[in-house]
């Protein structure tokens, strides 16, 4: 199965957790808590929805400069990587700033090469792309 394969079987499902608007989140063989914060009606017992898109760039973009200096044989060493997410608001755009912090031994081809396939990781292009979704209403009996 080859990496477009995985992404396009790629499932995730939330289910109400008890609270306000607690869910329990499942994605492969990983379970995990996302809800809202305090003062917008959850108990903030995880991130929620919007951070943890915040939380897919940061770590896809690390992932990705990480695995290309693998390729390369670059020792790079710790890198962090930052996002700040700002929501589309009516007339403005949805906004996404990164900052790359990268070990101040590598040189600058490096580091030039680090940038640009930071912005090919596989989070950042879809963002950067034109999105479809499709959605359908099955009515069920679900439990709480």
């Amino acid at each position: 199965m080859n990496g477009s394969d995985r992404l396009t079987r790629m499932k995730a499902t939330a289910r109400r957790d008890g609270g306000t608007f607690r869910h329990s989140v499942e994605v492969r063989d990983h379970q995990f808590t996302v809800d809202e914060p305090v003062d917008a009606g959850g108990h903030d017992e995880g991130p929620d929805p919007q951070e943890l898109l915040a939380v897919s760039l940061a770590s896809c973009t690390a992932i990705t400069m990480e695995m290309y200096a693998q390729r390369k044989g670059w020792d790079i060493g710790a890198v962090e990587v930052d996002v700040e997410f700002s929501p589309a608001e009516r007339g403005c755009p949805t906004r996404f700033a990164l900052v790359l912090r990268l070990p101040g031994h590598l040189s600058d081809e490096q580091v030039a090469s680090l940038r640009v396939i930071a912005a090919k990781c596989p989070i950042h292009r879809t963002l950067d792309g034109e999105v479809m979704f499709t959605e359908r209403v099955e009515r069920v009996n679900l439990t709480r």
